[in-house]
């Protein structure tokens, strides 16, 4: 695990483009190499980290992801996507899996925080989606890409109030 955390950190830091400016195919090369298989779950995190820099109008780096892992998901591999969509780290403490579960019915919920001007959204992904999910594996990993993006109600979003 700690080589894994060391790897992603020294990939995200030798990243200098903008996570909007790779292609389909490069979001599927990147999360292969990072991850080691580009499973449904890595590109469901992407495309929320990429609402979440929309959202909270954030560059790369700018955004810290609090990760809740629900009790019927296999792992927390959608945090490993949504990582690499917004920059964030656990070398960094700016990507963390919270030690509580997501609530009942939810397979994950993301919370991230813009670090600037603390403006939050929290995600949610509902365990009907698990099954969805665990069936792009049987296509090819770019379609598995197409199929995150093109998700109808993939999740749902909702800002949280400041603290």
């Amino acid at each position: 695990m700690r080589i894994l955390v060391c790897a992603v950190v020294a990939l995200l830091s030798w990243l200098q483009v903008s996570a909007f400016a790779e292609t389909p195919q490069e979001w599927v090369a990147l999360g292969t190499r990072v991850h080691g298989f580009f499973g449904g779950f890595i590109p469901a995190g992407i495309r929320i980290g990429f609402d979440a820099m929309d959202r909270l109008k954030a560059q790369p780096r700018e955004l810290s992801v609090l990760y809740y892992q629900g009790e019927k998901a296999p792992c927390p591999c959608m945090l490993d996507g949504v990582m690499l969509a917004v920059g964030a780290s656990p070398g960094q403490g700016t990507a963390k899996v919270a030690d509580a579960k997501a609530p009942a019915g939810a397979l994950a919920v993301i919370v991230v925080t813009h670090r600037k001007t603390g403006a939050a959204v929290r995600y949610t992904v509902a365990d009907e989606w698990l099954p969805k999910m665990l069936a792009w594996n049987k296509e090819e990993p770019l379609q598995r890409y197409e199929a995150a993006m093109a998700a109808q109600g993939l999740f749902t979003v909702e800002t949280v109030a400041k603290p």
